[in-house]
């Protein structure tokens, strides 16, 4: 049986980057941590033991389904931040870091990833708009984007942020901390109720 993570600890994040977060999680027991390089086959691993995890500690099939839906999403946007950045060889060690834990009745997703500064005001705002909305303005929002039909060049059509925060019902938690003129380290925290 998983130990889980107390609030508190939790609340540690708020206070250290996710750089300094995995190291302490590192003595705790976790459904899953990663800290490396990123690659398609390597995600499609990732995905296939947090499944099997998931399905050792939780009981809820709607549980289990709805963080591991908002995981795929997580990973994959993750995955095409790391193609864009990959060229550049930014400490593959830590290029990409994820966490999946069990906090009380919650399930944390804790990820971080490079991203070009450029992108970051456009992100910020993205997931400060969605953010401010309510259950029934994001699913406006999906349709809308849905009915747009407008593709980016990374194949998706602006979904992800608002799709994770449709399918988690929780604000979404983020930072930024500089690390260079080109890049920034991006944080992201989301909730996912297990009642």
């Amino acid at each position: 049986m998983q130990a889980l993570i107390t609030l508190e600890q939790h609340q540690l994040l708020n206070q250290l980057d996710i750089q300094s977060y995995y190291q302490k999680m590192q003595s705790n027991s976790i459904v899953m941590s990663y800290k490396g390089a990123a690659s398609n086959d390597l995600l499609t691993s990732i995905l296939a033991i947090a499944q099997t995890n998931l399905a050792e500690i939780e009981g809820k099939s709607v549980v289990k389904k709805r963080v591991f839906t908002i995981l795929v999403e997580i990973l994959q946007n993750i995955y095409h931040h790391f193609e864009e950045i990959e060229a550049d060889n930014l400490h593959e060690d830590d290029s990409i870091i994820f966490i999946l834990s069990k906090v009380e009745d919650s399930y944390l997703i804790i990820t971080g990833n490079y991203v070009a500064q450029g992108d970051v005001i456009a992100l910020k705002n993205r997931i400060d708009e969605v953010n401010a909305m309510n259950a029934e303005q994001l699913k406006e929002k999906y349709r809308e984007r849905l009915n747009t039909g407008t593709v980016s060049a990374k194949g998706g059509a602006g979904l992800g942020i608002i799709d994770i925060a449709r399918k988690s019902g929780n604000k979404l938690e983020y930072s930024f901390k500089e690390y260079s003129s080109k890049y920034s380290f991006f944080s992201l925290t989301v909730k996912i109720s297990a009642i």
